[in-house]
């Protein structure tokens, strides 16, 4: 239980202080545990560092900023406490594949790597814990449709064996290939988010099962397609799914979203098929 204290107050102090300095140190005394004790805790919890998933969640609170502000890159940049604009400008483009200044012209979704959401049920069971994140965003669209409508759920295809063969960077950038696709077969008002390690979703806001399936195709067509990442040809594949939603999804609660989603990725899994509705 003190482990997962730690784990979980680590995640709130890094959401508190993604604009400020951060520094391991200062994390292990707000969480009244020693240096070694927080990195062995993050490490079993997440199999990254600390200093990486900073790193991602200020690049992905940053896209946010350039897509919804007119915040300059110079502001962006110091407000998340890179030392200047160029080195924000080389870790951005590590990460999206594009520089900031074409980021608004390149994408529209912006969660790539959301808040880790604390599982004390994972954490007891020795899961990886980066599978559970934060869908807030998701949830609200939901809150907002009145009418049946369809969730659209990928999950990639043997993503473990990717890390495994080329190295989390690889597995990064192939999450971040995936994320791409998606949000560009989605429509105007689809709004695309990641809702787990390897597992994403549009919010189609549509009934019609042949736009959705329209959309899902425009994903799953370019399965087999590779990216090259330090001169390997890494072919990329997803699964689709779709989960229907009533009338009354706004009353449908955050963990149940949650667990309805994995449901039907699990059964895609299971199916085999290329793009399974699940009319639930």
């Amino acid at each position: 239980m003190k482990n997962f204290c730690i784990f979980a107050d680590t995640v709130d102090y890094i959401e508190k202080n993604l604009c400020n300095p951060i520094s391991q140190e200062d994390i292990a005394a707000a969480c009244f545990c020693s240096l070694s004790t927080l990195q062995k805790v993050w490490h079993y919890c997440t199999l990254t560092g600390l200093k990486e998933y900073i790193a991602k969640r200020r690049l992905t609170c940053s896209a946010y900023d350039i897509a919804n502000t007119d915040m300059t890159i110079t502001e962006i940049a110091l407000k998340y406490q890179y030392n200047s604009p160029e080195v924000f400008l080389r870790a951005f483009r590590r990460l999206w594949g594009v520089a900031p200044s074409e980021f608004k012209n390149s994408w529209r979704s912006t969660g790539i790597f959301p808040k880790i959401i604390p599982d004390e049920q994972r954490f007891k069971g020795g899961i990886f814990m980066g599978r559970r994140v934060d869908i807030t965003e998701l949830y609200r669209e939901l809150q907002e449709t009145d009418h049946d409508s369809y969730v659209l759920c990928f999950d990639a295809v043997k993503f473990a064996s990717i890390n495994e063969n080329y190295g989390r960077k690889a597995g990064d950038a192939v999450l971040t290939e995936i994320f791409h696709r998606i949000d560009s077969a989605a429509g105007d008002n689809m709004p695309a988010f990641r809702i787990g390690g390897d597992e994403f979703a549009i919010v189609t806001g549509v009934s019609d099962v042949d736009e959705v399936e329209k959309t899902a195709h425009k994903v799953i067509d370019l399965n087999g397609h590779c990216i090259t990442f330090e001169g390997n040809e890494i072919p990329i594949s997803v699964r689709a799914s779709a989960l229907k939603l009533g009338k009354d999804s706004h009353r449908i609660g955050y963990s149940e979203l949650f667990d309805r989603m994995q449901e039907v990725i699990c059964n895609t899994r299971d199916v085999g098929k290329v793009v399974y509705f699940n009319d639930m």
